[in-house]
């Protein structure tokens, strides 16, 4: 199973109608790690264990993203869709629920990612990104850390931070993003 993704207007706004969906190996190329998993089945608790073991996340919280339960719900849904990077990965598994993840291609066009309940998304650090809601309004979100979290978003243009550097060189030379999904 993959994600739905497409090409998607600066303004986040659908440009084709069909939509024409990039496949997951286009996402796979800029970075973007992508499960299914179902978090009502017991066997999904146990590939999730295995994820975080791997992955070394020790870290996890939910956050629930709608106007009545997220607190200064207009603001924050604003910084959320505002373009920036973090200097660690995002990773994010939706748990009710949907929403859209847009990151930057090769291309420096926005692929826009649908996450619905059960999809596990890691978005490399360094890469652009943004998040919006659908038209539910309403998901519910594991957010998975290693150590301690930290919420820190730097806003682009953040082309000389360390993070933005290596990711940049890694997906120049087509390497550097281990463990694999599926």
């Amino acid at each position: 199973m993959a994600p739905q993704a497409w090409v998607v207007a600066e303004n986040g706004e659908d440009l084709q109608r069909p939509r024409e969906f990039v496949p997951l190996s286009e996402l796979e190329d800029v970075g973007v790690l992508y499960w299914h998993l179902d978090p009502k089945k017991s066997e999904s608790e146990e590939e999730l264990a295995k994820i975080r073991k791997d992955r070394g996340y020790s870290y996890m919280d939910l956050i629930e993203i709608c106007p009545d339960k997220l607190e200064n719900y207009e603001e924050k849904v604003k910084n959320f869709f505002r373009e920036h990077m973090h200097p660690d990965e995002e990773i994010r598994y939706c748990l009710e629920g949907s929403g859209y993840f847009d990151v930057r291609d090769k291309d420096d066009k926005w692929i826009r990612i649908w996450i619905k309940e059960g999809d596990m998304i890691i978005l490399p650090a360094g890469i652009y990104h943004r998040f919006t809601l659908d038209s539910a309004k309403y998901t519910k979100l594991m957010r998975l850390f290693i150590g301690v979290p930290v919420w820190t978003a730097f806003n682009r243009p953040q082309e000389d931070h360390p993070a933005r550097q290596e990711y940049v060189k890694n997906v120049s030379a087509g390497t550097g993003f281990a463990l694999a999904a599926h």
